[in-house]
């Protein structure tokens, strides 16, 4: 059984001010032409359909447009919503839309019912989760201690009662402990929000969704495809794709991609601001492509965005790298302070304000805040 593995399509983002409608619409298009020549026998999208809970109209109108085109060419489509995504609606019309064999993950209510399909080898059951926090599942599951992410996978994975005896599917959008992140997912600095990836032992494939960075996590039984398109000058290096995944007798299992072309690519150049409007530098690839440009001139170069507008149409931003900025950063930059977790960060702020650390009650009190806050409790 054949499955094509998409997510993370992030539809209506805005990037810098820039709309990139039509570039989703434009990887959307190719994507269906896959589709139509892989002609799988589902596609399964693992949640962020759209970059806001309450997406525009012309989000919506593209999703719209994207889901029956691929029903054209595969009998089932799963989609389950993600941390982007409003649960209820995403399930909207889920019930009219699963006779025509697109299944919509419905609100999380403590139990997990899987579609069943079935070839030559017998049966294949799809379970499709969308985003959970331990808030959400521990109202359901009042006699079990839901404290952390994982506990919360766990409880809701213990209560599909699967049969592992045949091959299983989940459809999760989750933050698997292990897997590389890029600047543009929404993941709780310092690990709160993690799940151990032995809560998905015994399924025969994890659909993955959360991380744009197309990567497996442990084995290629668990993996995340990735975002179609760039979403961040930190994903600039990535090469998108599509996931293919061919499931054969119990414990075969095929993993392969086919690679996705942008219509605008995303790059970073760098140099001195006469090279980087030079034709040698515009000559090095597409002038249309989104552009963060990083000038080393030691002086602010006047109208600088203006100017390179003028032979990057697209450009998105304008940094400096010189000895003044270097000086300004210190020994700590902006991405190295991202990288830290929350109650380190609040600890070196604590002590840089009062002189002294904090004991050990105060940054168990102030780890537990930030818990709470993660998770949306008061």
């Amino acid at each position: 059984m054949k499955f094509i593995h998409l997510s993370d399509l992030h539809l209506g983002k805005r990037l810098n001010e820039f709309s990139l409608t039509e570039d989703q619409d434009f990887i959307l298009r190719q994507i269906r032409g896959i589709v139509s020549d892989e002609a799988p026998d589902a596609v399964i999208i693992a949640g962020d359909i759209y970059d806001k809970a309450v997406p525009s109209a012309e989000a919506v109108s593209l999703f719209d447009s994207f889901l029956t085109g691929l029903a054209e060419c595969t009998e089932h489509i799963f989609v389950i919503s993600g941390n982007h995504d409003s649960a209820e609606r995403i399930a909207f019309g889920s019930h009219i839309m699963e006779k025509s064999g697109i299944h919509m993950s419905p609100v999380f209510s403590g139990k997990v019912t899987p579609t069943v399909l079935k070839d030559g080898y017998g049966e294949v059951c799809v379970y499709m989760l969308p985003f959970i926090k331990p808030v959400t599942v521990r109202r359901f599951f009042p006699d079990i201690a839901v404290e952390s992410y994982t506990d919360a996978v766990n409880a809701a994975v213990d209560a599909m009662d699967i049969d592992f005896t045949k091959r299983n599917i989940l459809v999760t959008h989750q933050f698997v402990t292990g897997a590389r992140k890029s600047d543009s997912e929404e993941i709780s600095v310092g690990g709160s929000d993690n799940v151990d990836s032995s809560a998905f032992d015994g399924f025969d494939y994890v659909a993955l969704g959360h991380i744009h960075s197309p990567q497996n996590v442990g084995s290629p039984r668990i993996r995340y495809c990735g975002t179609p398109l760039k979403y961040s000058f930190s994903e600039a290096k990535q090469e998108k794709s599509v996931t293919v995944v061919e499931i054969g007798e119990k414990g075969s299992l095929e993993v392969r991609t086919v690679p996705l072309v942008p219509w605008h690519d995303m790059r970073e150049i760098r140099g001195s601001f006469d090279y980087i409007s030079s034709k040698e530098c515009s000559g090095a690839g597409d002038c249309t492509d989104y552009i963060r440009a990083i000038l080393t001139d030691e002086e602010d170069v006047p109208e600088a965005m203006g100017r390179l507008r003028a032979v990057y149409p697209n450009i998105m931003s304008i940094e400096y790298d010189n000895r003044r900025t270097r000086s300004c950063h210190g020994d700590m930059g902006a991405a190295e302070a991202d990288r830290k977790p929350p109650i380190q960060l609040f600890e070196e702020f604590y002590s840089f304000s009062n002189g002294g650390g904090m004991s050990e009650e105060q940054r168990e009190l102030v780890q537990s805040l930030i818990e709470k806050i993660w998770e949306g409790e008061e």
